[in-house]
């Protein structure tokens, strides 16, 4: 997988990242693996639960160092990010494929003999003007962290990343390998929504996604045009929701959301 320079194993000597323009907390640098330590760190971690204003705060970091920020769950049934047998052998670069045919074959294999019909191809991005979908990332991670919820135990991450997208695929996140074992192939599909939608990856579990959402669509068509999306990229979100249907899907999950939920069993 193409990347960017690692900046982490500066972390090493100077914990609290002075030397990368950085302010951190106590925090940790994972590097657990599936097969045993990788090579190089995958992220930084850190060490207290996350609080309104700490995403602003690492914020920078992009700017300074090239770490993007997420929220990580260190907590529930299956531990946090070092036990999550991360996979970054098992990953390309997101930068490899095309969005469309990746949910073409994914649709194919999973929607198609759902709904009868055949792949219906990219929908156009939303048409309103964009607030900053920086802007909105902050403000979905505060109500994350702040509510609490989703997550048993949010902390703040900084991820080696080119752009928000490709985050899961930075870490080797295997979250989805029931569904699509190269996380990459699904982070193309985030990369089109980072260009159609305002989208960032702000949250990560043992096996579920969330990102914030700067110009969701605001008609119902719209709207059933991208559940067809997350049909499939995740089926899981409407083959096992209390009415399966794309129509209802998206009245009550895409339709003006300024959030996506993905979830893989």
């Amino acid at each position: 997988m193409a990347t960017l320079p690692n900046p982490l194993p500066k972390l090493t000597g100077d914990p609290t990242g002075a030397a990368l323009g950085l302010r951190l907390p106590s925090g940790r640098l994972v590097d657990t693996t599936h097969q045993g330590p990788w090579h190089e760190p995958l992220l930084w971690l850190a060490d207290a639960q996350a609080a309104p204003g700490d995403w602003a705060a690492l914020a920078p970091a992009r700017r300074s160092a090239g770490l993007l920020p997420v929220v990580v769950d260190a907590g529930g049934g299956q531990g946090g990010p070092q036990h999550w047998e991360l996979a970054p052998d098992a990953m390309s670069y997101p930068g490899d494929h095309d969005a469309d045919e990746v949910l073409a074959d994914l649709w194919e294999e999973y929607a198609a003999g759902e709904t009868g019909r055949e792949w219906p191809g990219l929908t156009d991005a939303t048409a309103a003007a964009d607030p900053d979908p920086d802007a909105v990332a902050m403000g979905i991670v505060d109500d994350l962290v702040e509510s609490g919820g989703l997550l048993e135990d949010p902390r703040l991450a900084l991820v080696p990343a080119r752009r928000s997208a490709d985050v899961p695929a930075a870490i080797g996140w295997s979250g989805p390998v029931n569904h699509e074992g190269d996380t990459a192939r699904l982070c193309a599909v985030l990369r089109s929504w980072e260009d159609r939608f305002g989208i960032r990856v702000v949250a990560l579990g043992f096996d579920q996604l969330l990102v914030s959402v700067a110009a969701p669509p605001l008609t119902l068509a719209e709207a059933e045009a991208v559940a067809d999306e997350h049909f499939a990229f995740c089926p899981d979100n409407i083959l096992q929701s209390g009415d399966p249907s794309v129509r209802a899907y998206a009245e009550t999950r895409v339709l003006g959301r300024p959030a996506w939920h993905f979830w893989w069993d």
